[in-house]
């Protein structure tokens, strides 16, 4: 169960991401709401799976997801630049993730 919790922590990483950005420095009502809400819920979820998970290891995947996802968002919603370097980028960190994960 702790797992699923770390996952959609990092879920609602990309989420507080997205909605900060598109606050617009907190001068938009909807999108900062959203955000405080989405982060408090990301920070709750990863304490209660840092209960019974490596803290290094729960806060590496839950950074991960948060960076892959929100690159993603960048790209698919934002329309931000992708280069076979960002990419590879996005790669090592998977990978990290994955070995993280695989070592636990």
């Amino acid at each position: 169960m702790s797992w699923v919790l770390l996952g959609l922590a990092g879920l609602l990483e990309v989420v507080w991401a997205l909605a900060m950005k598109q606050s617009h420095g907190f001068t938009r009502l909807l999108p900062t709401t959203v955000m405080l809400v989405t982060m408090v819920g990301s920070f709750g979820l990863l304490a209660v799976a840092m209960r019974s998970l490596p803290l290094g290891t729960a806060y590496m995947i839950w950074t991960g997801i948060g960076a892959i996802g929100t690159f993603i968002v960048g790209v698919w919603l934002l329309g931000e630049a992708v280069s076979p370097l960002r990419v590879f980028a996005a790669l090592l960190i998977v990978a990290g993730i994955v070995t993280m994960k695989v070592a636990t």
